[in-house]
């Protein structure tokens, strides 16, 4: 009976040490609705803290740390410029920019809110999602569109980067 509880632990204790500090996911989901009334895109990128903590380190400024109230007020203008560069969407073929309204930290999760004005029609739209491909690469995007009665969601990939929506 030691003999085998002995196996069993030899076994498995390798396997549990071998787990314990890896990250799990590595995700963002992006979220883009379309709002009649304001005649706007509105979308929301939701990151990991540690994540986005981890890019802002390589790309701008090795000494920050992500703590909401407390952090520089450059990290905003950092999100900002990364996420114009890795987020790019084209309505009806039209290159779109977006104005950055902010974020908020809720757990562990960074919510980025962007809006596209002046919307009127949506007869296509196509989305490329960077975001963190250039920092981690097991990094995987969902795209989820929420406009015009469908519901439709992408899972975008370093290679696979773009998705397209089309309306009748």
């Amino acid at each position: 009976m030691r003999f085998r509880l002995f196996l069993v632990s030899l076994v498995i204790f390798p396997i549990l040490v071998a787990s314990a500090g890896l990250h799990d996911y590595f995700v963002s989901v992006t979220v883009v609705e379309y709002s009649e009334k304001e005649k706007s895109l509105q979308i929301i990128s939701q990151i990991f803290i540690d994540d986005l903590e981890e890019l802002i380190r390589t790309r701008y400024d090795e000494t920050v740390t992500l703590e909401g109230n407390d952090e520089p007020m450059m990290v905003d203008d950092y999100v900002q410029r990364y996420l114009s560069k890795k987020l790019i969407v084209n309505v009806n073929g039209n290159e779109k920019q977006f104005n950055y309204i902010g974020k908020e930290y809720i757990d562990d999760i960074a919510y980025c809110y962007l809006e596209i004005a002046g919307i009127s029609d949506i007869k296509s739209l196509d989305i490329t999602n960077k975001i963190l491909f250039d920092v981690i690469p097991e990094q995987q995007n969902i795209v989820r569109f929420k406009l015009k009665g469908k519901n439709k969601s992408f899972i975008l990939l370093p290679g696979k980067d773009n998705c397209v929506l089309n309306f009748d």
